[in-house]
């Protein structure tokens, strides 16, 4: 990874994560393993991730990126992420933190909404217009979709008791879009990797078929959108605190979400058959891609919030990108 990309904290949980989330755990815990997901959990717990954002960490939102990317790359089957920044808010409000996994979920009126990776999760942190509550998984009616290996589940919306807090409309999306950008930077990172490394290795017509131009063409196109995306996510992450900017939010989880569909068609592309064997691991990746490109709204959805609040500006189009960048205008 590039140096803006890895930092002491990522290395940590890259070691961590090479031992205790390989392919065969990853599988595991699809297939509703639950000691092989109890065994990861107490692993992660124990290490001290689950708790990056907690104001004794003294880690900023740019500190975390990088450890998120790396839950991509091995494409990690619990919610980690998303109980990071759940302790975070949880903690802002003064709310007692459970020791299990959480997911969000963000539903504004809809009477059920999907979560992912929430297959795992315990409790569940859900945001309903401008109030927020902790809720146990018995509380809200967990389903899984019955897609093969998803992790995603959907929740029904339930009344928010006197344990509901204020917090502002939008923040659990916004948090959402945030961390599966830089999940899917990390999903897409391994994807390219594991089909260069195949154009490099498999032979047809008596040479290797990265030798020919048509593979060289497509893979040189899925590393852009690799390359776009990688940056996508340290803009998302932009920032000096642990709670992201809605705009940065919504313009990496745009581009993201819009290669998704991209990296993932060359990488099966190049590969054939093989690449959506059960054996082979790039499906874990590709799979999991398509799962987090829809979490806490599509490209479509953020493209029109993007629009949206372009047209509402009084400044012009450079001036105003710069200005969502962080940049003087």
């Amino acid at each position: 990874m590039d140096n803006a990309m890895e930092n002491e904290y990522s290395d940590a949980l890259e070691a961590l994560l090479r031992d205790r989330c390989t392919p065969a755990c990853v599988r595991a815990i699809e297939a509703d393993d639950a000691a092989s997901s109890d065994a990861l959990w107490q692993a992660l717990q124990e290490s001290g991730f689950a708790d990056c954002l907690l104001p004794d960490a003294g880690l900023s939102l740019g500190d975390v990126v990088p450890m998120l990317v790396v839950m991509g790359r091995y494409a990690m089957p619990l919610p980690l992420a998303q109980t990071m920044f759940a302790r975070a808010v949880l903690q802002a409000a003064g709310v007692g933190i459970p020791d299990a996994p959480i997911a969000l979920a963000t539903f504004d009126g809809a009477p059920r909404v999907h979560v992912a990776d929430g297959a795992a999760a315990q409790y569940f942190l859900v945001q309903d217009g401008k109030r927020a509550a902790l809720l146990s998984r018995e509380a809200v009616d967990v389903a899984r979709t019955g897609a093969h290996g998803d992790l995603g589940v959907t929740i029904a919306r339930a009344s928010l008791d006197a344990s509901a807090f204020a917090l502002p409309h939008g923040t659990l999306r916004t948090i959402g879009a945030t961390l599966h950008t830089a999940l899917m930077a990390g999903a897409m990172t391994r994807a390219f990797e594991l089909t260069l490394q195949y154009a490099n290795d498999r032979a047809q017509f008596g040479r290797h078929i990265g030798k020919f131009q048509a593979i060289q063409h497509q893979i040189a196109l899925q590393a852009e959108h690799v390359a776009a995306t990688r940056v996508a996510a340290q803009l998302a992450c932009h920032g000096d605190g642990w709670q992201p900017d809605a705009m940065r939010a919504a313009l990496g989880k745009c581009q993201a979400s819009e290669a998704v569909q991209a990296v993932a068609s060359i990488a099966h592309a190049v590969h054939g058959a093989i690449g959506v064997t059960e054996e082979y691991d790039l499906q874990l990746f590709t799979r999991r891609l398509h799962a987090w490109r829809m979490a806490d709204g599509s490209d479509l959805y953020w493209g029109r919030v993007i629009g949206d609040a372009a047209r509402a500006a009084s400044l012009p189009t450079v001036d105003l990108v710069r200005a969502w960048g962080g940049e003087a205008a």
